[in-house]
């Protein structure tokens, strides 16, 4: 397993397939020896929405940028967000916690929002800091549901409409291996596609709470559907959001099966998926997906042209094999990397007021495609991109008993 598979671990269809195609192309990558230590005319103060691990991780970044300052913090649990606190220099009387903390850090003078709580609150947090005035640099995945995917489309449409920016953060998209390899294929490098594989394969993750109350199962949300969205959703977007941007295409459809047996201890996520998608001019895709056991691990999307194969795996290798061969290279950083472009792209849209955020269509393309694919999994049965996206059916977090 790389390092960056193991700090990921710890830490209409016509509408979204024109949507997120004609937003890839307008995506860049700065090259990462000129990230860190940008100039800006100010540093753009910003609050951290979710102080755990990976917000702390991240805040990090964002502060050895140079452009940002870090001037609020919210987080439900006070140990958590005085921790990041006293890290970063927040003074105690912004800092907030409860389940509204994100609504009374948003009240304070903030130029952005740095969401990172677990994804069941990723469109309501949004969809505030929007409405406030807030640039939103969110994490992945967007939602948990449809109506969740839909929220964040409309807020992403909102923010552009209001000169803000709003970037998801898929650290694949922001990797010059990754955007010269799929360009290629989008020039028919690889010819004709045929089929692919797609697979997240990785061990489990760590309890972070003996399961119990309420507070427990927020601290483990990883393993909690309605919390995160199941690990199709949580996790395995990363390699499925690779396959839609390959193919430039939202699924037609999907059959699948999967369950609960290698990791039974804690909460109601399944550990292992396995489902077959159905793209536009019969491209089969298999996806597997498995979060426990040790001895196989890898995150990778391989897509079969007559021509040639694309070969991407987070972490390692990224090429094309074939007629016109790519070397492309080996990503052993793209956590980090991904994320340090992101930040940077972050900053420059906002001190260039571009609001195209271009980020959003391609993500919300690829949330869905994980609903589809849980969708046919939970159900055992086939079924098809444009009746899950009509779904208004939310996934009920269970939040009583929880402090606001």
């Amino acid at each position: 397993m790389t390092e960056s598979m193991k700090k990921e671990m710890l830490l209409s269809r016509r509408h979204f397939v024109a949507g997120a195609g004609a937003a890839a192309v307008t995506l860049s990558v700065l090259k990462p020896e000129t990230v860190f230590g940008a100039t800006a005319n100010s540093k753009l103060e910003i609050g951290m929405i979710g102080c755990g691990g990976r917000g702390r991780w991240i805040a990090d970044l964002f502060q050895k940028h140079g452009g940002y300052q870090v001037v609020a913090a919210a987080d439900y649990f006070q140990d958590r967000v005085d921790a990041f606190g006293e890290k970063f220099g927040v003074p105690a009387d912004r800092r907030y916690t409860g389940l509204a903390c994100y609504k009374r850090l948003l009240e304070g003078k903030l130029d952005a929002v740095v969401i990172e709580s677990p994804p069941c609150f990723h469109p309501e947090q949004a969809a505030a800091a929007v409405a406030a005035g807030r640039h939103v640099f969110l994490a992945k995945p967007i939602a948990v549901d449809v109506p969740g995917c839909h929220s964040i489309e409309e807020s992403g449409r909102k923010a552009s409409e209001n000169k803000l920016c709003f970037l998801v953060d898929f650290q694949s998209r922001a990797t010059a291996f990754y955007q010269e390899a799929v360009q290629r294929v989008h020039n028919g490098d690889i010819g004709l596609i045929v089929s692919g594989d797609v697979e997240y394969h990785t061990g489990r993750l760590g309890i972070q709470a003996p399961p119990g109350d309420q507070e427990a199962r927020l601290k483990n949300w990883v393993f909690d559907i309605a919390l995160s969205g199941d690990i199709i959703t949580e996790q395995n977007i990363h390699a499925l959001d690779v396959c839609t941007w390959i193919l430039d295409q939202a699924p037609l459809k999907a059959i699948g099966r999967g369950g609960r047996k290698g990791r039974t201890d804690v909460g109601d996520c399944w550990d292992h998926f396995s489902v077959i998608y159905t793209f536009p001019n019969d491209v089969l895709m298999t996806f597997s997906s498995k979060q426990f056991g040790e001895g196989h691990d890898d995150i990778l999307c391989r897509v079969y042209g007559v021509d040639g194969t694309i070969h991407t795996h987070y972490g390692g290798e990224v090429s094309i094999k074939g007629k016109k061969p790519y070397e492309g290279g080996q990503t052993p950083d793209i956590y980090e990397k991904g994320a340090v472009t992101n930040i940077a792209t972050f900053h420059d849209s906002i001190q260039k007021g571009d609001f195209g955020n271009p980020t959003v269509s391609p993500s919300v393309r690829s949330n869905l495609t994980t609903i589809v694919g849980r969708t046919a999994a939970y159900t055992g049965k086939e079924v098809t991109w444009d009746e899950v996206v009509k779904s208004t059916e939310r996934l009920d977090p269970k939040l009583q008993g929880l402090k606001d």
